[in-house]
């Protein structure tokens, strides 16, 4: 059977993406998400050790035996957006031995972020281009706020990528563009995503949007676009919840087969165990 038939795409939503053949010409991704990382190795956020946290997410990554093109940090890399934080975070993500390329979330500073989280193979770019399509990473970083919103600046970025090219095109930010159901954070979303989601309304070569911001799983379809938002590599929020409440789930990653006609295909995969530490009962932190 061809990997890419309709039969072949079913069994990839029944056994898992990483256990199904894909074409050689489809760009496989791996998203790691808020891995929350400080200057002190030691440090904790709702009592997870966020270094030992990414470092078993990983180790899970590792035991699927996929072979990423490439990888996407999408933000809240490193929560005291330390110099230090960063340097290590490189260190770690040039191990995957392919390009990583990462966008900033809330708790990151981003000229910091530019300057710090560079290696052999890591990079804080706006456009990529690779096997047939186009990946937009946007900023969405408000100074001082948790919420996000792209600026006149980025929104003439994506307009200019979107014109200048019919690739298939995903975009990732940190910050979700649409409810996921849980209000307190839905209220730390976008602020101006009616303009995103207006603006790549005329642009029917986007079949993705991916971010993270939200510490767990949201995978929609809607208007021929995939939206998907994935977990942490150590805290996890829990679903449509009114308020900040912690979720007993594992650290996870998401893995993306973007399809040479246009289809995404992807699946959210976790680590083994919930961390050591974390603390069910907190209401919330800074």
């Amino acid at each position: 059977m061809h990997p890419t038939s309709p039969a072949s795409f079913g069994k990839a939503r029944e056994r898992g993406l990483h256990k199904v053949a894909l074409p050689p010409d489809c760009l496989k991704i791996l998203q790691v998400t808020d891995t929350h990382l400080y200057a002190d190795q030691g440090s904790r956020l709702l009592g997870v050790n966020t270094l030992d946290s990414f470092r078993s997410t990983i180790a899970a990554f590792r035991q699927t035996g996929w072979l990423p093109d490439l990888v996407l940090a999408t933000g809240d890399l490193v929560h005291d957006a330390s110099p230090e934080g960063y340097r290590r975070l490189a260190c770690l993500l040039d191990e995957f031995g392919v390009p990583v390329h990462c966008l900033p979330g809330n708790h990151d500073v981003p000229v910091v972020m530019r300057e710090h989280l560079r290696g052999q193979r890591v990079s804080c770019p706006q456009i990529i281009d690779s096997k047939g399509w186009r990946l937009i990473l946007l900023d969405s970083v408000v100074p001082g706020e948790v919420g996000g919103h792209l600026g006149l600046a980025e929104m003439e970025m994506l307009q200019h990528a979107l014109d200048t090219s019919d690739l298939p095109t995903l975009i990732s930010l940190h910050h979700q563009p649409v409810p996921v159901g849980s209000h307190w954070i839905d209220e730390m979303g976008l602020d101006n995503a009616e303009l995103l989601l207006e603006c790549i309304a005329g642009a029917p070569q986007v079949k993705g949007l991916l971010w993270g911001h939200v510490h767990q799983i949201f995978d929609e379809r809607r208007d021929g676009m995939r939206l998907m938002g994935t977990p942490s590599t150590c805290v996890q929020f829990a679903p449509d919840s009114p308020q900040f409440s912690v979720d007993q789930q594992q650290p996870g990653f998401r893995l993306l087969a973007l399809m040479p006609n246009g289809q995404i295909l992807s699946e959210v995969l976790r680590a083994r165990a919930i961390p050591q530490g974390l603390e069910v009962a907190s209401a919330g932190y800074e």
